[in-house]
């Protein structure tokens, strides 16, 4: 499994704007099809909400890939 960690400098980001800035989706678009398919967990429940608010403190899944959302 492949850990990523995303410094987030504001009080939260958009979900599928996060996999876009993590590197995991070419664009905002991408990553809103990427979370409407399922494929994506935060805090390990299932997440269909494209514009969930992700904070410093949560664990967002694709795949194989972890991203570990912290405080700046």
């Amino acid at each position: 499994m492949q850990i990523l960690e995303f410094e987030l400098d504001r009080e939260h980001v958009e979900l599928n704007q996060l996999l876009k800035l993590a590197g995991l989706a070419d664009s905002g678009g991408m990553g809103k099809a990427i979370v409407a398919s399922g494929a994506v967990t935060v805090d390990g429940a299932v997440e269909l909400r494209k514009t969930a608010k992700i904070r410093a403190g949560q664990v967002v899944r694709i795949e194989d890939v972890e991203i570990r959302v912290v405080a700046q």
